[in-house]
């Protein structure tokens, strides 16, 4: 019986123990739970970053008002429920389909399996995705702004406008301003963009032509809305460089003048008639970034280019142009007058990079645009040369290289192609169906192309492997990726194409004379027309990325154009030559050319609209320089319609004398001397003491005479000499001359260089 009290005793303490211990465990696993989601929550909270979720087109017979729902649907199946509505912060629904949403990255791999999604990437905080270019080079939106900025039209040159782009709206614009005397032909206008014109003298059209200033081919929407577009929030090229597109001078006026066409390009004549009809209506800066296809080299004044611009420039009219698309090479730019503003292309802090998996699990990384999703799929890999169209007369030498209709489409189709080299977007096509090309690269890919299927551009050892790869596997297959975006920490440098100096007419004078950003550049563009520019690319778009000169161009427009509008009386030779001794100074480490492929550096619009002194040139000055060319007075009064006419005294160093920005020196000896003299002008304080810092080379002896310039007033001029003596070893010698009171920093170039290789017509 005590047995059995003590046994039940000792089970009593047992049973009270063990639900002590039950009680105990649960309050622990309780915590432990509650602890564990405290520190889940935390990290999660601590790990979501901002992704962008893309998702193509609209879905067809959806309203695209309907839209966030269905981000709302599938933003539930992944965070399950952690979802709150706020989690989506952004719905694209005008151009595209996507959102935006803080996601981890396990969450982000889940929400790119959905069958819906073309691909989910990070939104970088830390660097904005904007046409970026403005950001990029000091000229944010919050800088100071003048209210005659509204007051300043920029004239266009180019294929048109789009007008119903949100770039071009006139919502808070006042009447154009009443110094306008342009008029808008078969185009409605608006108080933003307050005239435009067309033409095409022979009546020349393509099928596909649009027969008035409306832009049928994207490309002077992109430059007129880099130069004064208004600020688009959510605009991208599918989802890639999505933020808030914006001109350099979004208050200002534009008018446009449609010389290029689809079928027949943009012709001189049509280029010449549009410099008459913006310089008779009164424009203030004019943007033209058309050029010749090729390197030739035509003496001043048998070009629509150098002919216009003087004749702008006599008007008070600075021209910016795009130094052309031939580089690398020396010599390669196609205008050089001193008074046209001629705009080299630098690379910004974007870059997009498109990788390829092969079938043994290597992935390459290669270079273009991208947007199409293959979602992984394998392609069986085929080379280009292994497949030539024999029925339309094609063997492999051709085909090789991959032009539209060479290679053979049955035997291409559902295949990753490889391709030695390629042409243009155009010249490609859709390559008879392949299902995406590898591009053997030979040269710098530094500029990313938009082609009409998935393609990337990987270099020459990357593309050997490849080969090798399909030679030793019977099933050798590849997948190409959507591409990524991501940041080039080694920018700024003149990107590969952009043409370089010298001036092959008239070799002591600079050119390029500076650099603005012409590439990954996001801007408006016509719908119209397709993003790859080959006409069987069904992907429409209001925003585009490009790369070029003509994308540097429009930059340096708009630089020109803020400049203008604090100084509406400036002449055209000093807003360059603000622009110029304003610029930051590039590396010649990373550009090997030099001065001949940045000029005096890249362009900073915000230090040039007060840049302390400036160079001042008149037309009387450019006659003098002309004279010394070797231009006959008769030639002159073709060319100004005056009375001008060249001294007895007129030299060929009259060059020497022009009052230039900047300072180049060509020699053919081992040992030279030879001096320039020069006029500032102060613009900055009223009274100020500038003494001249040089930096140079040891082989050079450059010394400034005098070498303090003292002012008292606004408006005051100074005049100086500059001898530049010494030898050379190299091709290229880098020196600069700076004007510094303590406030303003005067900045010139001074090139010296030899070796005539550089120059097109010289013996080799």
């Amino acid at each position: 019986m005590n047995t059995f009290i003590n046994s039940s005793k000792n089970s009593k303490l047992l049973t009270l123990i063990f639900c002590e211990n039950m009680i105990s465990l649960r309050l622990s696993l309780l915590l432990t739970l509650i602890f564990s989601l405290i520190i889940k929550q935390t990290y999660s909270n601590k790990d979501r970053k901002t992704y962008i979720v893309y998702l193509g087109d609209h879905p067809k017979g959806m309203d695209s008002t309907s839209l966030p729902s269905l981000h709302m649907t599938m933003a539930q199946k992944v965070l399950g429920r952690d979802f709150e509505p706020k989690a989506i912060l952004h719905s694209y629904k005008k151009s595209f389909n996507g959102f935006v949403i803080k996601l981890t990255q396990e969450e982000a791999g889940r929400m790119a399996e959905m069958d819906s999604v073309v691909s989910v990437f990070p939104n970088k905080k830390n660097h904005p995705h904007t046409t970026r270019s403005w950001d990029f080079i000091g000229f944010s939106q919050q800088i100071l702004r003048t209210n005659l900025e509204s007051d300043i039209i920029v004239g266009v040159i180019d294929s048109g406008v789009w007008p119903e782009s949100k770039s071009f709206s006139d919502e808070g614009f006042g009447p154009p301003p009443t110094k306008w005397k342009g008029s808008c032909h078969n185009f409605t206008c608006n108080n933003k963009i307050i005239g435009a014109k067309y033409i095409n003298i022979e009546g020349v059209y393509d099928k596909d032509d649009i027969i008035s200033p409306r832009d049928a081919q994207g490309h002077g929407s992109h430059t007129a809305s880099t130069i004064a577009g208004n600020l688009v929030k959510s605009a991208s090229l599918l989802g890639f460089a999505s933020g808030t597109a914006r001109g350099g001078v979004p208050s200002a006026r534009i008018a446009i003048y449609k010389a290029c066409w689809l079928k027949i390009g943009c012709p001189e004549a049509e280029t010449l008639a549009a410099f008459d009809e913006a310089i008779a209506d009164g424009v203030d800066i004019i943007s033209i970034s058309t050029g010749y296809n090729n390197i030739v080299i035509f003496p001043y004044f048998q070009s629509a280019y150098d002919i216009g611009s003087f004749h702008a420039m006599k008007r008070g009219i600075l021209t910016s142009n795009s130094a052309n698309n031939l580089g690398p090479r020396f010599s390669s730019m196609t205008t050089y007058p001193p008074w046209i503003l001629s705009v080299a292309a630098t690379t910004i802090d974007r870059k997009f990079l498109t990788k390829v998996q092969l079938g043994n699990g290597v992935v390459l990384e290669g270079v273009t645009i991208n947007t199409f999703d293959l979602k992984k799929k394998m392609f069986p890999l085929i080379y280009a040369g292994d497949v030539p169209n024999t029925a339309d007369g094609y063997n492999s030498s051709i085909s090789r290289f991959c032009y539209d209709n060479s290679v053979d489409k049955h035997l291409v189709k559902g295949k990753i192609v490889l391709c030695d080299r390629i042409g243009s977007p155009s010249d490609v096509g859709v390559l008879s169906g392949a299902a995406g090309m590898l591009v053997g690269a030979t040269d710098a890919k530094d500029a990313p192309t938009t082609y009409a299927l998935p393609a990337a551009f990987i270099s020459l050892r990357k593309f050997n492997l490849v080969h090798s790869y399909m030679i030793s596997s019977r099933n050798s297959t590849a997948t190409i990726f959507r591409s990524d975006e991501d940041n080039d920490s080694q920018t700024p440098f003149i990107v590969s194409f952009s043409s370089r100096g010298p001036n092959p007419i008239t070799p002591n004078t600079l050119k390029p004379d500076l650099a603005a950003p012409g590439v990954n550049i996001l801007a408006a563009w016509s719908p119209v027309y397709p993003i790859s520019t080959f006409r069987g690319d069904k992907r429409a778009v209001q925003y585009n990325i490009d790369s070029g000169t003509s994308m540097a161009c429009p930059h340096a427009a708009a630089a020109a154009a803020y400049v203008k509008s604090f100084h509406p009386n400036w002449s055209p030779a000093m807003i360059k030559s603000a622009l110029m001794t304003t610029a930051t100074p590039m590396s010649p480490t990373l550009n090997p050319e030099a001065e001949f492929a940045y000029g005096a550096g890249q362009v900073n619009p915000v230090k040039a609209a007060n840049p302390g002194l400036v160079y001042d040139i008149n037309e009387a000055d450019y006659v003098k320089f002309l004279c010394g060319e070797g231009y006959t007075d008769k030639m002159l009064r073709i060319l100004t319609k005056d009375h001008s006419r060249c001294s007895k005294h007129a030299k060929e160093e009259a060059v020497y004398d022009l009052n230039l920005p900047s300072f180049a020196l060509y020699v053919n000896v081992s040992s030279f001397s030879r001096v320039y003299h020069r006029t500032v002008t102060n613009v900055g304080s009223e009274r100020s003491r500038y003494k001249a810092k040089v930096v140079s080379p040891s082989l050079l002896d450059i010394q400034v005479k005098p070498n303090v310039l003292s002012f008292t007033s606004i408006g005051q001029k100074k005049s100086f000499s500059v001898i530049i003596e010494g030898s050379i070893n190299a091709d290229i010698l880098s020196a600069s001359l700076v004007w510094d009171d303590g406030t303003f920093q005067v900045r010139t170039p001074i090139v010296v260089y030899t070796d005539r290789k550089v120059i097109p017509w010289s013996d080799e």
